[in-house]
């Protein structure tokens, strides 16, 4: 029954064309946070829940929230909501998020016996919330976009995990890297094996795409670095996804592309700091490529918004195998008006671009 259903057929597959680099009729366009703050809906869901976390945890509006996005926007795939931290706090370190704050741990993971105390959720228990979200999601959408399923990767949950709470500097995290390398690498051991698990609960789920949300790698600041305690336990992970294509997501790695293209992943996010030319003339057509336009642009006007959404789909090109999207999540701050122009102007603009063969 699950499996007739995760194979159900799909209206508009347009993503999963791109991610395997396939000719497509236009370029595919979704948004990260495309459900967020910056929609007067979303906004009135969260309060309904009474919190970020009563939202999150609740398959129903967790579902609802997913779609509204789509309600507005001729979006080509829809994300599951969830956060990126729910795996740390199914470990036990008692997530909460304080009034206008980020996200804190009440128990942080500092020393040898809170890291030896660390081990992979089952996902099928203590996160169970989020595969009926899944399920609820791939369920009411029925057929018409696919469904993206994600989780931060093991170097982002650990920045999060040690450091107690978000950092401009990560200065504890940085701290343990080097004082205590072999204490840094069992923590990504064991998150690599539970964002594995999750993630492939997800797709048993149903979620047709999966994301790695590489946050923070970037700040690892050398490739020697960066490959040893992120772009490794990604590697590993991605290794062992069942079925779905995967999409890797670094902040601030522009120096690095070729080695996250060579991990094993369907397609590269970019953020908006990244050449897409020169992305492209890098990667060459090993992988896709999804990107990239500034989300600060979104609070700006409707013809700024067109005109800039030109540059990047000219500058990515017409070869197959581009998914349009933010250099990073839409800011809170983002104007309704200014989305609906860019969603509208990839759509139109791509579809001329394929014509002409430009």
């Amino acid at each position: 029954m699950e499996v007739h259903h995760r194979q159900a057929a799909l209206t508009n597959d347009l993503l999963l064309r791109a991610l395997a680099r396939q000719a497509t009729e236009r370029t595919p366009v979704w948004l990260m946070r495309q459900a967020g703050r910056y929609l007067p809906e979303y906004r009135a869901t969260r309060a309904r829940a009474g919190s970020f976390l009563g939202l999150a945890k609740s398959p129903a509006l967790a579902c609802e929230v997913a779609l509204q996005p789509l309600e507005r926007f001729p979006l080509d795939a829809a994300i599951l909501f969830s956060d990126i931290l729910t795996i740390p706090d199914a470990m036990g370190l008692g997530l909460g998020f304080g009034e206008g704050e980020g996200p804190r741990f009440a128990r942080p993971v500092r020393d040898e016996a809170a890291v030896s105390a660390l081990a992979a959720p089952d996902p099928g228990a203590e996160l169970r919330y989020v595969l009926d979200a899944v399920r609820e999601t791939r369920r009411a959408l029925a057929g018409r976009v696919p469904l993206i399923g994600f989780s931060g990767s093991p170097f982002t949950l650990a920045c999060y995990m040690v450091e107690g709470s978000g950092s401009d500097d990560w200065g504890v995290l940085k701290q343990m890297l080097g004082a205590r390398p072999d204490l840094l690498h069992r923590i990504l051991e064991v998150n690599a094996r539970a964002v594995t698990d999750y993630l492939n609960a997800q797709i048993e789920a149903g979620a047709q795409v999966v994301m790695l949300f590489d946050t923070w790698g970037g700040t690892l600041t050398t490739p020697a670095r960066y490959e040893a305690f992120s772009l490794a336990y990604m590697r590993k992970v991605i290794g062992k996804l069942r079925g779905a294509p995967c999409i890797v997501f670094t902040k601030g790695a522009g120096d690095w592309l070729e080695a996250i293209a060579a991990s094993g992943c369907a397609c590269v996010g970019l953020d908006w700091n990244v050449a897409p030319a020169d992305a492209r003339k890098r990667i060459g057509a090993k992988v896709a490529l999804q990107g990239n336009l500034d989300p600060a642009l979104l609070s700006s006007t409707p013809d700024i918004v067109r005109q800039e959404v030109r540059r990047v789909l000219d500058a990515f090109g017409p070869a197959p195998g581009h998914v349009f999207n933010l250099g990073h999540g839409i800011s809170p701050q983002a104007k309704v008006e200014a989305v609906a122009a860019l969603v509208d102007e990839v759509r139109t603009y791509s579809k001329k671009m394929r014509a002409r063969g430009a």
